[in-house]
């Protein structure tokens, strides 16, 4: 079964001297200016969750509950179970 995927439209604004810059990279790659700018925005959300997975990390390492909270479920001794 093949999948539909919805897309839609979007207009937005860049400076002149930017867009001249990627029409220079698209022709330089043979590619759209389509794919640059919807590869360019997956790259940027891609960022911003992994910075979100990050600050989320961070803020577990440094918040003294958690680590207590942790530490006190590593040593319950539960036996890790394998399905081979």
């Amino acid at each position: 079964m093949v999948s539909q995927i919805t897309t839609e439209k979007v207009t937005f604004n860049i400076p002149s001297d930017l867009k001249a810059d990627v029409i220079k990279l698209k022709d330089e790659l043979k590619v759209s200016l389509n794919s640059i700018y919807k590869q360019a925005i997956a790259d940027y959300v891609e960022k911003q969750e992994i910075k979100k997975w990050e600050r989320g990390a961070s803020m577990a390492s440094n918040d003294k509950e958690y680590i207590t909270l942790t530490k006190e479920w590593s040593n319950v001794g539960l036996e890790v179970l394998s399905y081979d």
